[in-house]
């Protein structure tokens, strides 16, 4: 039986336990939206059955490129200090946990489920030159990690992971606190998720202090705001997919029904029978709507015809509105769906890009304290004495520029005077980069004072003791 004492590990086990269990919908909500499995339309009363696979193809996801367009522009080219110099420890972490390409994991998930988390931890196998285990920095999903903060600091109070292991048949959890850890272990599992009740879970192991120094498991929030929970890049703009997708429907089922025109009898008696099953009189329907079947009657002034056709161009207007409409609320640049924009100009884009940069600009400052939470940890666990509280994560620049545009503001900045590495910054190289240019522009400016300094070479022909003849161009 566990103790619910609070602010035990029991307690904490139990209790961010049950809330990441009770977001499960949510997530699972958003999931669905990103992916495209948006909810059906709504069907008509007795509808068939069949017009269930005919609603399937009437979603149409731009929920998906709604979370996706910032994602493309957040890239972390590296971490320099408050002199603007590479941070060579931050790139071995970073590199040693392949972060190019799993930070992309972190922004989508965080775009798509509100939240992603980063755990900080000793790595099993690598060693620091030190002896210290080096850090390992895992991407983590918001199904299995939840964090919670102190409400008068806003800093991390503790942290669960919770996960099924599929190998050993046994769900394990680990509690993190600001100076240690505890593990947990269940062999108790609930329809498709963890149970939480006190008497489910046993421990795991006795409590593991470590040194970092606060709870290992950084949050990356999309856009939170206070007192309010994160949401998805899309949750503004769901009640417009949905718009959408009902609009599809409603244009392909005209459509359908246009394109094989529907017909009409009058005059024709019909036969009526009595259902045994029910017992209700039903009238037969001889006249089958088919490419193929020939409609005749033999009763007298029966007249067979056809209705018009249903006019599309009304559903068009209405589906590029409700999409330009999520565009806008979402702050997406209206060129994710191009419509009737044609040979447009680089200024047009850029003014385009005005909300959408503005939005990145809010990821790069909220996902870029979150990294530097990251290399602090990282820090103290690799037993680097250094504050990153004056570190600067270095991102790409997040605007599609002209490279003869960017070449030409750099060589007007250097006519005035601006120093190289400030240059190659501006251009968006990253510090590794930097370093290198401004390293091999030394070298290259050494070389060329040496091949145009004067040498000392020896006595010449004719040349009085003592004096020596200087060579030079």
């Amino acid at each position: 039986m566990l103790d619910d004492t609070p602010g035990t590990t029991d307690w904490w086990l139990l209790r961010l336990g049950r809330r990441m269990r009770d977001r499960s919908g949510d997530l699972d909500r958003w999931w669905d939206y990103y992916r495209g499995q948006h909810p059906l339309p709504s069907l008509p009363k007795n509808a068939a059955a069949a017009f269930v696979e005919f609603q399937r193809k009437s979603r149409t996801n731009f929920c998906r490129p709604v979370a996706d367009a910032p994602v493309h522009r957040l890239t972390v080219l590296g971490v320099t200090d408050a002199e603007g110099r590479s941070d060579d420890a931050a790139l071995r972490w970073w590199q040693a946990n392949k972060l190019d390409s799993r930070q992309k994991l972190v922004y989508r998930t965080a775009m798509a489920q509100a939240t992603a988390y980063v755990i900080v931890g000793p790595h099993p196998q690598r060693v620091e030159d030190n002896g210290r285990p080096s850090p390992l920095i895992s991407a983590e999903h918001p199904r299995q990690v939840i964090v919670e903060h102190d409400a008068a600091t806003g800093e991390r109070a503790a942290a669960l992971k919770a996960w099924w292991d599929d190998v050993h048949r046994i769900g394990r959890a680990t509690v993190y606190l600001p100076d240690g850890l505890q593990r947990y272990v269940t062999p108790r599992r609930g329809p498709g998720q963890l149970p939480w009740g006190p008497e489910s879970w046993q421990l795991d192991g006795a409590f593991e202090e470590h040194d970092l120094g606060a709870v290992p498991v950084v949050p990356f929030e999309c856009r939170p705001d206070l007192m309010e929970d994160p949401e998805p890049e899309f949750a503004g703009v769901l009640d417009i997919q949905d718009r959408i997708n009902m609009g599809v429907l409603n244009r392909m089922t005209a459509a359908r029904y246009s394109a094989f025109r529907q017909g009409f009898v009058t005059g024709h008696k019909f036969r009526k029978r009595t259902d045994p099953a029910s017992g209700l009189e039903v009238v037969e329907q001889p006249f089958v709507p088919s490419p193929s079947a020939l409609w005749a009657s033999e009763g007298e002034n029966v007249k067979f015809g056809q209705l018009d056709a249903t006019d599309l161009s009304g559903f068009l207007k209405e589906h590029e509105s409700d999409v330009r409409d999520m565009l806008v609320l979402s702050h997406t640049p209206a060129y994710y769906f191009a419509s009737d924009l044609v040979n447009i100009s680089a200024d047009t884009v850029n003014a385009l890009d005005v909300n959408h940069l503005a939005k990145v600009g809010e990821h790069q400052a909220t996902f870029g304290e979150s990294w530097e939470d990251v290399n602090a940890l990282a820090a103290a666990q690799a037993g680097v004495e250094r504050d990153y509280a004056q570190a600067e994560v270095r991102w790409a620049d997040p605007r599609r520029l002209n490279p003869s545009v960017i070449a030409d503001a750099a060589t007007k900045k250097f006519s005035v005077g601006y120093p190289l590495g400030i240059l190659a910054e501006d251009m968006g190289e990253s510090p590794q980069r930097i370093k290198r240019i401004t390293s091999e522009a030394a070298g290259a400016a050494l070389l060329g004072l040496s091949a145009l300094a004067p040498t000392v070479a020896g006595p010449a022909a004719g040349t009085p003791p003592g004096e020596t003849v200087m060579a030079g161009p």
